[in-house]
């Protein structure tokens, strides 16, 4: 008998898999066309504040029509790194593609995040031609780099749906708040936390799992200790990483 080489998961695999979604700007998506053939085609991408991932496709583009054929497809994020491009940490989303209305909240919503994550997109995220996709995630592989192969599950990969609609209703305030109010936190969770470069640090997003900041065309995010289930739970943790974060400073 073959070799069972997945291996089980565990809360570091987990924040693995999930800091690989969390992170990704762009991924590959591969859609079935109409003779069964499957066709990639590279993708912006962002993650609903469940972690869903999300895109926006036009109806010009080959992958449209085919997921509207067919709406199962597959995602491969895999941001690389020096050396061996096989050595790094991959993932493999099987997932199911669900159109979401520009009218509805979840829509409005998604449309914010993936702007303030693609930001040029605004130049043309509004043309009736164009439309935001869930990809509803049914399954996936891990692969960690060489001897690591993992089989995450949709809860492996997705936030506690309460602790997401603990946020929901806030991240769009709490975000806005960081950077007018404090945003010398912000430039000292980029510079002192996760040793990226000074400079004036943004916060374009969070979730029950972390803050994502941007400078420029960078983008980094910041993990929580632990999931953040609402509004009093997030003050506290950010407080807190700002007051070790003051401390890495002094």
């Amino acid at each position: 008998m073959a070799k069972d080489v997945i291996q089980p998961m565990d809360e570091a695999v987990r924040a693995e898999a999930r800091a690989l979604l969390r992170e990704a700007r762009s991924a590959v998506l591969a859609t079935l066309g109409p003779d069964g053939h499957p066709s990639a085609s590279l993708v912006g991408l962002t993650t609903d504040i469940d972690g869903t991932p999300v895109i926006l496709i036009s109806k010009l583009a080959a992958h449209t029509a085919n997921l509207a054929g067919d709406p199962r497809a597959s995602l491969l994020i895999s941001p690389g790194g020096k050396g061996d491009p096989l050595a790094h940490a991959r993932i493999t989303l099987k997932v199911t593609a669900r159109t979401v209305a520009r009218e509805t909240e979840e829509g409005a919503r998604m449309r914010r995040r993936y702007l303030a994550r693609q930001p040029k997109a605004a130049l043309y995220a509004d043309f009736p031609d164009f439309a935001f996709v869930a990809l509803d995630i049914k399954g996936a592989s891990l692969n960690g780099g060489f001897g690591r192969a993992f089989a995450p599950t949709p809860a492996d990969l997705l936030s506690d749906p309460a602790h997401a609609t603990g946020l929901a209703e806030v991240e769009e305030g709490a975000v806005a708040h960081m950077n007018e109010d404090h945003a010398d936190a912000v430039g000292l969770y980029a510079t002192r936390l996760l040793g990226a470069k000074p400079g004036e640090w943004r916060a374009i997003g969070l979730d029950p799992e972390g803050l994502d900041m941007a400078l420029g065309s960078a983008v980094l995010r910041l993990p929580f200790p632990a999931s953040v289930d609402g509004p009093a739970t997030l003050r506290k943790t950010l407080a807190e990483l700002a007051g070790k974060a003051r401390e890495q400073a002094a």
